[in-house]
């Protein structure tokens, strides 16, 4: 069973930067894309970003160039780089495999405000 445990979360103002790390168990993290989604009070949750094994990247249109994905196959994590945050950035941000496992996360809260 994979476990995945999301940490970096807070509040930040618009313009400000975060960064995301994933810690995911299991040997099936070494042969599955990888991806950051999140979901916003009131509405579905979202692909914000996707990485494959072997490093190749997409992203969203909502966070193209601001956002970037990167993973460590040897430490078994993830990290989503935020810069340039928007308040529309405001969501509970989650990591799990794409397509997605069945289990997730709790997820951590990132809130972007003045």
């Amino acid at each position: 069973q994979v476990q995945l445990v999301e940490s970096g979360g807070g509040l930040v103002q618009p313009g400000g930067s975060l960064r995301l790390s994933c810690a995911a168990s299991g040997r099936i993290f070494s042969i599955q894309s990888m991806a950051w989604y999140r979901q916003a009070p009131g509405k579905q949750r979202e692909l914000v970003a996707v990485i494959t094994v072997g490093g190749i990247t997409n992203y969203g249109d909502s966070v193209k160039g601001r956002f970037t994905i990167s993973r460590d196959n040897a430490r078994n994590t993830v990290t989503l780089q935020m810069n340039s945050l928007k308040p529309e950035d405001t969501a509970v941000y989650y990591c799990n495999s794409e397509p997605p496992f069945p289990s997730w996360g709790q997820g951590t809260q990132v809130t972007v405000s003045s």
